[in-house]
Order: C-alpha cells, then sequence, then structure tokens
C-alpha cells in the first residue's frame, strides 16, 4: 500500500454523533488493531487534490467499492472474499466494528480492502469524481425522531457527494429495517435527479441482492420481527 503521511481533521469541522467505542476488546482484537490495522489505514495526504481510490492499493483492481458504517465487517468481508478482483473500502468509526473486520482479514487472508476509521464525510470530498463503481449503505443509525433527522446520513449534501463519486451506471445501495428511514431515504433520493431508482416489483426491495450476503444486524433484525427493505439506486448520465 502507498504510504501516505496522515492528517488529522479538525474535530469541530464536523458533529459526529454515535459510539466510537464499545465493550472493553479482547487480547486478540487489540493485537489486530495494533499490527494489522496500520497496514490497512487509509490515511489521507496533506493535499487537498482528489485522490484516485484505486491507489490506495498495492494491486490493479477492475473496479473500487465503497461500504460506509460496515458494522461488525460480515458483509464487507464476504463481498472482498467472493470478489477478488474488486478492490473494497470500508469506513466504520466503531473500534469494536473495525477490530471484527480485521479478524475476517484475517481468517480469509484478504488482499482487496482497505479500511477508514474515521468519519466517511472527511474520506468522500477528497476522492477523485467517478473513482467509485459501487457504494453501499448497510442498516445505518435511523435516527427515527424528529429532532435528530438532521444527523441521517442520507442528506442533500451528502448525496451530492455519492453522485459524484459515482460514474454512470454506478451503483448506490441502501438497507434499513427501519420504516422512518426507509422513507426517508426514498424521499431524498428519488428527489435527486442523479439517482434513479430500479424497482420494477415488490420483491426488488424486499429480497436483498442475489450477490450480497447478510450481516449480523440484518439477522438480529429478522429475528426481533424487523423486516429489512433493500433499495438499490442506479448513477443517471452525466448533463
Amino acid at each position: 500500500m502507498n504510504q501516505r503521511s496522515a492528517v488529522n481533521p479538525d474535530p469541530d469541522r464536523l458533529q459526529f454523533y454515535g459510539r466510537r467505542k464499545g465493550k472493553a476488546l479482547k487480547a486478540g482484537r487489540i493485537s489486530l488493531l495494533e499490527s494489522l490495522l496500520p497496514r490497512l489505514r487509509i490515511a489521507l495526504p496533506e493535499s487537498t487534490q482528489h485522490i484516485d481510490p484505486a491507489s490506495f492499493f498495492d494491486s490493479k483492481f477492475d473496479e473500487i467499492r465503497l461500504e460506509i458504517g460496515f458494522g461488525s465487517g460480515e458483509h464487507i468481508a464476504a463481498q472482498a472474499a467472493a470478489n477478488p478482483g474488486v478492490g473494497f473500502i470500508g469506513c466504520e468509526v466503531f473500534v469494536n466494528g473495525v477490530a471484527s473486520l480485521l479478524r475476517y482479514v484475517e481468517d480469509y487472508k484478504l488482499q482487496n480492502l482497505r479500511i477508514y476509521d474515521n468519519d466517511v464525510r472527511y474520506l468522500l470530498p477528497r476522492l477523485k469524481t467517478g473513482g467509485l463503481a459501487r457504494i453501499c449503505l448497510p442498516f445505518p443509525d435511523p435516527w427515527p425522531k424528529v429532532r435528530h433527522a438532521k444527523r441521517r446520513f442520507i442528506s442533500p449534501e451528502n448525496l451530492d457527494e455519492l453522485a459524484r463519486l459515482l460514474p454512470e451506471g454506478g451503483e448506490f445501495r441502501v438497507a434499513s429495517d427501519h420504516p422512518v428511514y426507509v422513507a426517508w431515504t426514498l424521499q431524498h433520493v428519488l428527489q435527486h435527479p442523479a439517482f434513479h431508482w430500479t424497482a420494477q416489483e415488490p420483491d426488488d426491495w424486499r429480497i436483498r441482492p442475489a450477490d450480497s450476503t447478510a450481516s449480523r444486524y440484518e439477522e438480529k433484525a429478522i429475528a426481533a420481527g424487523r423486516i429489512p427493505t433493500f433499495m438499490n439506486f442506479v448513477r443517471t448520465p452525466r448533463v
């Protein structure tokens, strides 16, 4: 991986909501954070120029995909294992989730995955236009209360960034088990001129995409009686 000088983003520039760390980690997980994470971590250079996300990897890949908030890492790890010709960037601020993904990287011996363990809103503006083939947002925090709506990731500003990063035909996938967030997502994404919803029939949003895998969170949601919704949007032609 290319060695880059890291720069710490200004913590006052963006407001972050949510947890960054959970219960105490076991020694094995701590060891992975100390030994493996530095080799996979994306460190943004001091330059403000746009970065080709392909440059984060040693090898050349057919395309680069981004997963925002990978949770415990089951989904992105399975995707990386099933698609060795694709480079994957996983973003997650929750330390316990990062440690969990590192375990999968070690077990599967993944060579096509990099990690950005900070707020993805610092990363997105730094990437070059059209540099990502697919962006996944699996089961984001719904922030269901009206007064917390501004905390939701789906927003006109973030959608503008995602639209910039996806080429024509690129995919934006969102999954949620919360009706408020599903309605919010459809309202905002369908109002954005850069995205087209591909659904033709109910099974298109009721059934997880065939090339995807279930995460631990999805399985827990189903066990608790919550019904996931899978929304796939495609980047429209640029004008």
